[in-house]
C-alpha cells in the first residue's frame, strides 16, 4: 500500500470518528496572545512525574506539558507526526533512523542530542524500574550516528514505532537530572523539554508550571504557566469550574454535562475517544486463572445498561479494547459475550462453582466509580458472583494491583488508550508487560499476532492481524472491556483554542487566555 493510500484510509477513520461525535458548540475566538495563569482541575495524583516510572494512564496530562516526545500524533487520527525528532526513515525492515531537530535544549540547560536520545531509549528498555520496557521489544540497540542522529537496530520489523515514540517511550528527560538523582531517577523532580518547565507539587493537591522561554516552537505556550489542582470528587472539580475557582476541568462526568451546561460562562467540548473503562483480571492467579470463570465474568455484563446507568449514555458499550470507528475494529469479536447470566452460571458450574464465587477487585473511592462499582455488583450477583471492591485512590490501587502486592483478583480502572493499537495489545498481553496484572502467561500464537501486527505499515495486513489478536484476546477473556467514554472538558469562555483528541489525554498546545 503506498503512503497516498495510507493517509486516505486515515482520512476516512477521521471521518468515521468525526461523524461519532456528540458535537460541541462553536465559539468565537479571536486572535491568541500570551500571559495569564491557566488553572485546571485534575481528578488524580500523578503516580510518577517520570514517564518511564510512572503506571498510571492518567499521569499523562502531566506528562505532556514537561516533555516533549520524538514524534507527536495527530489529534484526530492518532498519525505520527515530526516532534523532537524532524523526520524518520526505515533504511530497511530492521532499522530506524531518527533525525533530531537541532537546537532543543532541556530545562536545566543541556541539550537534547543524539546522545540523550540514545540515553532515554536505553533508559527506557533497560533500566529495572521502567515500566515501559514492552513499548520498545523490538528494539536491540541505539546508536549515535550523528551529533542529532540515532539509529535503532530491531529484532524484528516494527511499523508501530514511530507512533510509539509519540508515548512514554518517546518522552526525552534530562540524562543530567537522571544522572544527579539520588535515587536515579526523576519522578518527584521532572526534568524534560517541553512547553513547560516544573515548578513544585504538593502531593495529593498542586502542581505548578511555568513557561519554558525556550522552547523550540515559535511563540509557544502562550500562558505563563498552568496550576493543576487535585481533585479526586469529580462533582467537585466541575464545581470548582463553574464557580470560576478553576478554567477547566478534563473528565467531567457525564452525569454532570446538563448541570454545568446550565452556567452561561461555561462551554463544553466533547468527541470519540479510546478511553474504556475495562476490569483488568490477573489470570496468574485464581478465579481467574480459569478460563471459564472469565468467560463466565464477560457474559455478565450488561453493558447497554452500564453505559445508560453509569455513563448517562454518553459511552459507547466496549466488547473489546477498540470501539466500533476504529480501523482496527473487528465486528465478529464483539458479538462474542452478549449479556447472558445464566449462561455465566452454567459455565461457573462447569468451573466448579455451582454454588457462587467471591471475588474481591480493587477499585477507585471517588462517588463516579463507586456507582460504576455498584452496578456492576449487582449485575454480577444476577449471574452468581459475589463481588466486593478494595477501593484506594487511582495511584495507589493501580500501584497494588499492578506492582508488586498483586492485591484483589482484578482492578476497575480504564485504558486510556495508545496512539498505534499494538501497543495496546502488547503492554497489556504480553507476558512480561507492566499492564498484564499477574504477569500471566498468554498463548505463544497472541504473541507472535501481537509481533505480526507490527510487522508491515500495509493497514490491510496490519487490519488482519489484529482481527487474529483481539478474536485470542477475547476468546481467552484475559480483560472485561465495559464502555468507550467520551471526552468532556469543561471551561469557562476565557479559555481559547482548546481541541479535543482521538486519546481523549488533553494537550494544550494551542490554548490561550483571553483577558
Amino acid at each position: 500500500m503506498t503512503q497516498t493510500t495510507r493517509r486516505e484510509v486515515m482520512a476516512l477513520i477521521s471521518g468515521a470518528l468525526a461523524g461519532a461525535t456528540l458535537g460541541g458548540p462553536a465559539f468565537a475566538q479571536g486572535a491568541p496572545k500570551r500571559g495569564g495563569i491557566l488553572r485546571i482541575s485534575a481528578p488524580a495524583n500523578p503516580s510518577s512525574l517520570d514517564p518511564a516510572t510512572g503506571g498510571a494512564g492518567s499521569d499523562h496530562a502531566f506528562l505532556f506539558t514537561m516533555y516533549d516526545t520524538l514524534t507527536e500524533w495527530d489529534f484526530e487520527t492518532l498519525k505520527p507526526k515530526p516532534g523532537l525528532a524532524e523526520s524518520w526513515s526505515f533504511s530497511d525492515p530492521t532499522t530506524l533512523v531518527l533525525n533530531i531537530r537541532s537546537g532543543v535544549i532541556f530545562h536545566d540547560g543541556t541539550p537534547l542530542d543524539a546522545e540523550a536520545v540514545k540515553f532515554n531509549l536505553e533508559r527506557n528498555k533497560s533500566d529495572p524500574k521502567s515500566n515501559i520496557k514492552a513499548d520498545l521489544a523490538a528494539m536491540e540497540s541505539a546508536a549515535v550516528t550523528g551529533p542529532l542522529q540515532v539509529t535503532l537496530k530491531l529484532s524484528t520489523p516494527d511499523a508501530a514505532l514511530p507512533g510509539i515514540l509519540s508515548d512514554r517511550a518517546g518522552m526525552m528527560v534530562s540524562p543530567a537530572a537522571v544522572k544527579a538523582s539520588a535515587a536515579g531517577n526523576v519522578a518527584r523532580t521532572p526534568v524534560g523539554a517541553g512547553a513547560y518547565a516544573f515548578v513544585s507539587w504538593a502531593d495529593g493537591e498542586k502542581i505548578v508550571i511555568k513557561r519554558n522561554e525556550k522552547y523550540w516552537k515559535p511563540n509557544r505556550p502562550y500562558p505563563d504557566g498552568i496550576e493543576f489542582s487535585i481533585i479526586p470528587e469529580l462533582t467537585t472539580g466541575s464545581r470548582s469550574v463553574t464557580a470560576g475557582q478553576n478554567d477547566l476541568m478534563y473528565q467531567l462526568p457525564p452525569r454532570q454535562k446538563a448541570i454545568v451546561e446550565r452556567a452561561s460562562s461555561i462551554k463544553i467540548f466533547n468527541g470519540p475517544t479510546l478511553y474504556v473503562f475495562q476490569i483488568f483480571l490477573n489470570w496468574a492467579k485464581p478465579p481467574f486463572d480459569n478460563i471459564k470463570v472469565r468467560q463466565a465474568f464477560n457474559f455478565a455484563i450488561d453493558r447497554e445498561t452500564f453505559v445508560k446507568a453509569a455513563l448517562a449514555g454518553l459511552a459507547e458499550p466496549a466488547y473489546m479494547n477498540l470501539p466500533k470507528a476504529h480501523w482496527a475494529y473487528d465486528k465478529s469479536v464483539a458479538g462474542l459475550y452478549p449479556y447472558d447470566p445464566d449462561k455465566a452460571k452454567k459455565l461457573l458450574t462447569e468451573a466448579g462453582f455451582k454454588d457462587g464465587l467471591p471475588i474481591e477487585l480493587v477499585g477507585y473511592p471517588d462517588q463516579d466509580s463507586v456507582q460504576r462499582q455498584e452496578i456492576l455488583i449487582e449485575q454480577f450477583r444476577k449471574a452468581g458472583m459475589n463481588v466486593r471492591f478494595l477501593n484506594a485512590p487511582i495511584a495507589e490501587a493501580s500501584a497494588a494491583f499492578f506492582g508488586a502486592e498483586k492485591r484483589g483478583s482484578g482492578i476497575l480502572a480504564a485504558w486510556t488508550g495508545r496512539p498505534d493499537p499494538s501497543l495496546t495489545y502488547s503492554l497489556m498481553f504480553t507476558k512480561d508487560a507492566y499492564y498484564n496484572g499477574g504477569r500471566g502467561a498468554v498463548p505463544p500464537e497472541l504473541e507472535a499476532a501481537i509481533k505480526e501486527s507490527r510487522a508491515s505499515e500495509d493497514i490491510e495486513l496490519r487490519r488482519k492481524a489484529f482481527a487474529t489478536v483481539q478474536r485470542l484476546v477475547m476468546e481467552n477473556a484475559f480483560v472485561a472491556p465495559l464502555a468507550f467514554q467520551f471526552e468532556l472538558v469543561a471551561m469557562n469562555k476565557k479559555v481559547q483554542g482548546y481541541r479535543p483528541n482521538l486519546l481523549g489525554k488533553p494537550k494544550y498546545d494551542d490554548v490561550w487566555l483571553e483577558s
